[in-house]
């Protein structure tokens, strides 16, 4: 293992993020508290309580699990794009590195960022509701387990898209519905018993439920369930890169 290599390329991508300091941290938090004032404000005025738990509470997982998402996508793919559309990703492909040494590096920063705001915008809650975690080395554990399996998704994105548009598309047309549809502001089982059924269908619930289970120790699907459906998303990820760079995919073009 080539751990000066892995080294150069974290050191890098996190240098990254301090010039970018402003939009990496400071827009996330100013909308988690846009999010408490009107779900939180408007909303939890009609809605007091879910499953025991203070509406303005019971929103704080799904809250950290919408920027985590968002932000794991964003983090990995910018990071892979960039090399690719100024040329300098053939310096990485010629180098005596492995796929998977590039691989911990730029995954390794990007889940590094993600979870560093995952951790702030929990701290930023806390400043509008009171938390309650009751299992808190599984929120940790959950909370890592995610950020490293959707950088690893959105590294995948980024080594496919050919420019900025197709770098956008997934995440704004598909990630960010799923995770509002994915019980993010409600439990699935205030739904019709039809659309709890069609709920199960997105991967997005396992993640939400898991981690709200982590807070407050019920959820929505069996916390095995979702550790089992992360676990395979992740291994699907690890396979696919390890395909693009046996085969060059988007790499060389």
């Amino acid at each position: 293992m080539n751990l000066y290599a892995i080294r150069a390329i974290y050191k890098f991508e996190m240098a990254r993020t301090f010039r970018t300091l402003l939009q990496s941290v400071v827009s996330p938090v100013v909308s988690t508290s846009l999010y408490f004032v009107v779900f939180g404000a408007a909303i939890g005025t009609r809605i007091t309580d879910v499953d025991g738990v203070p509406y303005g509470a019971f929103i704080v997982p799904g809250l950290v699990m919408l920027s985590l998402l968002t932000q794991s996508i964003s983090n990995a793919s910018f990071g892979i794009f960039f090399p690719k559309f100024t040329g300098t990703i053939y310096e990485v492909l010629s180098a005596p590195v492995s796929w998977l040494e590039v691989v911990i590096g730029y995954v390794g920063a990007a889940a590094t960022k993600s979870v560093g705001l995952g951790l702030i915008i929990l701290a930023t809650s806390s400043l509008f509701v009171p938390l309650q975690i009751e299992h808190p080395l599984w929120m940790l554990s959950f909370l890592l387990l995610t950020a490293v399996t959707f950088c690893l998704f959105g590294f995948v994105l980024g080594i496919w898209a050919e420019n900025f548009e197709k770098l956008q598309l997934v995440p704004f047309l598909i990630v960010t519905p799923l995770v509002f549809l994915g019980g993010s502001f409600y439990s699935i089982e205030m739904l019709p018993p039809f659309w709890q059924t069609a709920s199960l269908f997105n991967p997005v619930v396992y993640l939400i439920s898991a981690f709200r289970w982590s807070f407050y120790g019920s959820s929505d699907v069996s916390v095995g369930v979702s550790v089992a459906m992360t676990l395979l998303f992740l291994a699907a990820c690890l396979l696919v890169v390890r395909w693009i760079f046996k085969t060059g995919y988007h790499l060389r073009t």
